[in-house]
């Protein structure tokens, strides 16, 4: 049976015989929950944050904002369903070209942005040495990726 994690535990408890990968992956859960739940709090989801700060405070057609975050133009519009359902954008015809949605986000939308922006913060621990961690990640993410795709 796996050890308890207890809060206050310090390098010499427990956890500091796991193995790297399950440090992260535990890590990346904790993370992953607490980030959720606050996110969930303010009513929105990680798409729907995605979308609100790619809007900005310009409108942009769907077509394009789905690109921007990387993905099909329908995931973006079940995204955009959601959000104009909160009141968070409005979805108009573009008048040019009426097969085209322009999107913009509304004042609901803005406030939920603005609550949403300090998130990280608000929700992640303090660390000693967020620089490395990052490099770190980075690290990993990008020879992941590489033995991935490029093996």
């Amino acid at each position: 049976m796996d050890e308890l994690v207890t809060p206050g535990e310090d390098e010499h408890g427990p956890m500091a015989a796991w193995p790297t990968g399950r440090l992260l992956s535990t890590a990346a859960r904790l993370v992953e929950h607490a980030w959720l739940d606050a996110l969930d709090e303010l009513g929105l989801s990680h798409a729907g944050l995605v979308a609100l700060h790619l809007l900005g405070d310009e409108s942009t057609s769907q077509t394009e904002l789905a690109e921007r975050a990387r993905v099909e133009n329908q995931t973006m519009s079940r995204t955009l369903d959601r959000l104009e359902r909160q009141g968070y954008v409005a979805r108009e015809r573009d008048p040019k070209d009426r097969r085209r949605h322009i999107v913009t986000r509304t004042q609901e939308g803005n406030r939920a942005w603005e609550a949403a922006r300090t998130l990280e913060a608000d929700v992640f621990p303090e660390l000693s040495d967020p620089t490395a961690l990052r490099s770190a990640l980075l690290e990993l993410i990008r020879a992941g990726t590489a033995r991935r795709w490029h093996a």
